[in-house]
């Protein structure tokens, strides 16, 4: 027996999801039909609002229902820092740390060829164009430290160094408050080789 047409199209629907395979779509859409019938409504509500009002900030490229969003339109921010993320929950965890105070540039991804995401798909004409504004000293590169974001960052970095703007990548290491017996040797020998001077 197969299941209804419009229940099919929801459970296909759900797995445009990451992570969520046939079962888990149709578990999902079990669910939503059998318990939680205003909770479908609400997330197909919020969905049809979403795809409505949310696009990309002009300047930093993260999700904003502003052509410009609130963090790059703020009068506080330094104009001369641009720090590279991967994804707006990146830029959001290096705002929770109030460390930092300058711009951002949010790729919505990283280079990843096997996947067919390249230097289109993560706007990196934009970024350049960003970066070469007339206002941006630094370019702060936090990708993350897998083989993708590594890539992607000497990939970033090659293409600033030719155009004469100066760029930096984070730091790797110890964590905050960790244990040298308990740390993986990969980034216990980053630590070692990234040591700086005690003033």
């Amino acid at each position: 027996m197969k299941n209804p047409p419009a229940l099919e199209q929801l459970i296909d629907s759900l797995r445009c999801l990451p992570g969520v395979g046939p079962k888990s779509a149709q578990r999902m859409a079990y669910y939503l039909l059998q318990r939680d019938r205003n909770g479908a409504g609400a997330l197909a509500e919020a969905l049809e609002t979403a795809l409505e009002v949310v696009d990309h900030c002009k300047l930093c490229n993260t999700f904003s229902e502003q052509p410009i969003c609130p963090l790059c339109a703020a009068d506080s921010r330094d104009k001369n820092l641009l720090c590279v993320v991967e994804m707006p929950t990146d830029l959001l965890m290096l705002e929770n740390t109030h460390a930092y105070n300058g711009m951002y540039f949010v790729l919505m991804g990283r280079l990843s060829p096997l996947d067919g995401i390249g230097p289109k798909e993560i706007h990196l004409d934009k970024l350049i164009k960003r970066a070469q504004d007339g206002l941006i000293n630094e370019v702060i590169l936090a990708t993350n430290y897998t083989v993708e974001g590594e890539a992607t960052a000497h990939y970033i970095s090659e293409l600033l160094k030719v155009r004469g703007i100066k760029t930096s990548r984070i730091a790797r290491g110890m964590p905050m408050g960790g244990e040298i017996e308990y740390v993986d040797s990969g980034t216990l020998a980053q630590a070692m080789m990234e040591r700086r001077n005690v003033a």
